[in-house]
């Protein structure tokens, strides 16, 4: 799948209108945000509507990115990549109107099982013209719920490509089968209906405009965005110095070989308008569940590229990315294969990203943000309820600290919202969305504290503090945590080896997790 492809020409005979497509260009941004609007407020559980772990997007007839509303950046290649392999598995020609196509297969989307991805191709005089499609967390998809997994049979129903609606019906069969495999029925159910609203939500307003200003003018107008979005991300890759950048990390271990570090090396060449990323050094995948299929890979350098040339610059489209070239051999811990487990996937991605920022420090350091504490420390507690003996499964996260930049000082109170141009991830808003969930879930976070102030040896512009919640289960019931990263902290960009070093209960130095090796550039 190269995300390089540009969209086939509408008619070479329209002429495209700026106005038109200045129109176009707001309307698809408008669309997807009224997705995400529409998924929030209908949702069922909190890790859609408080974490915004999911995303929404409008694709063209082949699958290229048009428009995407981002819950969590990392989410940014997924849904594109997964069109694709649906039109692949398919055929354009076995699809009708009123399909919606499901999956939640992890080497596809290039994540968990729990992410369940619906997609409705969008029909104008009987032709497919764009695609229609949401992503989102469901928290309980079957599976083991306690300790490590080490493959991805046991970590819950693996859905492959499906149309769980056929020209406008409900498959019911499948959804029985969702609702027999899931451990709370209802609550799957009223996600699933949501997302079924998000994505026809998109199929209506694209085809509105298409009503009112003409399919040509519109599709016109999409490539034109992508032309001007290339134009645009090719002029900033250009005040980058050529050279060849690397750096290294590293991540605790894999929680099954425990102590032994898994390596994320990353290779950056820049040459004129054109930006390219290697990712063959990555650790291979591991034994335990942290690994991430080949599309999380892709995202990674994708996230940080659009960071760097395009931060703020909408819609999200595949045009961004053209200057973009990504190396990503299979087996490695972000492109991994069947059977490996993927039900943290998420955790080395981030590590992943801050060294791709690592490496540019030293050619365009007024442009990076130090590392951050990149894992989302996730608890997870299950349980039945003494009053009606229900289920209930509760999973939140652990905010952390953001570093700083050159350009801006991280608020001590960071959470996440503006951060969401600058990293893959946000955690769970402090306080209100687990507080709301005491009656739901039999889990509260009562206190809640900012680890501050910044510590002394604080730069100029120093980063934002860390936190500390204390969580009380209200009901007898197992549950875990994890983490990775703890025996080492996040680095400054300029203050590599000058912190003072961590200690074990021995009083040997712990390794910083950020690694020994600041951004290298060679000529």
């Amino acid at each position: 799948m190269d995300a390089a492809l540009k969209p086939e020409p509408a008619s070479s005979s329209h002429r495209v209108d700026p106005v038109t497509t200045e129109i176009v260009r707001n309307g698809l941004i408008a669309a997807t945000e009224e997705m995400k609007t529409n998924l929030m407020r209908t949702a069922y559980n909190m890790i859609i509507y408080e974490a915004l772990d999911f995303t929404v997007g409008l694709f063209d007839a082949r699958g290229n990115t048009v428009s995407i509303g981002l819950g969590l950046p990392m989410f940014i290649r997924g849904m594109s990549d997964t069109v694709k392999t649906k039109l692949a598995h398919y055929g354009m020609e076995n699809l009708d109107p009123g399909d919606i196509l499901l999956t939640n297969d992890a080497y596809i989307t290039g994540s968990h099982l729990n992410h369940m991805t619906f997609t409705v191709p969008i029909f104008h005089d009987g032709e497919v013209v764009a695609f229609s499609c949401c992503m989102a967390h469901w928290p309980d998809v079957g599976g083991t719920l306690d300790g490590a997994t080490t493959d991805i049979y046991s970590e819950g129903l693996q859905m492959p490509i499906v149309k769980i609606y056929r020209k406008g019906a409900p498959n019911e069969e499948l959804i029985s089968v969702i609702k027999t495999n899931v451990r709370l029925p209802e609550r799957a159910m009223g996600d699933f209906r949501a997302q079924i609203a998000a994505v026809r939500t998109g199929e209506r307003r694209f085809l509105e405009m298409i009503n009112k200003y003409g399919r040509d003018a519109v599709l016109l107008g999409i490539e034109a965005i992508m032309d001007h979005s290339e134009a645009a991300t090719r002029a900033r890759v250009r005040e980058i110095p050529d050279g060849v950048y690397e750096a290294q990390s590293f991540m605790d271990d894999d929680g099954v070989r425990i102590g032994e570090r898994v390596p994320i090396n990353v290779r950056v060449e820049v040459k004129g308008d054109r930006m390219k990323v290697d990712l063959t050094e990555v650790s291979k995948q591991v034994a335990g569940f942290y690994n991430s299929g080949e599309t999380a890979g892709r995202s990674c350098c994708q996230v940080a590229f659009k960071c760097l040339t395009s931060a703020l610059d909408l819609p999200i489209n595949d045009g961004q990315f053209r200057a973009l070239d990504i190396i990503l051999p299979p087996g490695r811990v972000v492109s991994a294969l069947k059977p490996a487990a993927m039900r943290m996937w998420m955790t080395y991605p981030m590590t992943i990203i801050d060294t791709i920022f690592k490496a540019l420090a030293p050619a365009i350091p007024e442009h990076i943000i130090a590392g951050h504490h990149a894992d989302l420390v996730v608890g997870r507690v299950n349980g039945r309820r003494p009053r009606d003996d229900s289920f209930y499964i509760y999973l939140g996260g652990l905010i952390g600290r953001w570093l700083g930049s050159q350009a801006q000082q991280r608020r001590p109170q960071c959470d996440h919202r503006d951060e969401r141009r600058r990293h893959p991830q946000r955690s769970l808003r402090a306080g209100g969305g687990e507080i709301s969930a005491i009656g739901r879930t039999l889990c509260a976070a009562p206190r809640f504290r900012w680890r501050g102030p910044v510590p002394r040896r604080a730069g100029l512009r120093a980063g934002g503090a860390g936190a500390s919640r204390y969580p009380v289960q209200l009901a007898d019931g197992p549950g875990e945590m994890q983490a990775v990263g703890s025996r080492g902290w996040p680095v400054g960009l300029r203050q590599l080896g000058r912190h003072p070093p961590l200690r074990d209960g021995a009083g040997a130095a712990l390794p910083q997790r950020q690694g020994a090796q600041p951004g290298a550039a060679r000529r």
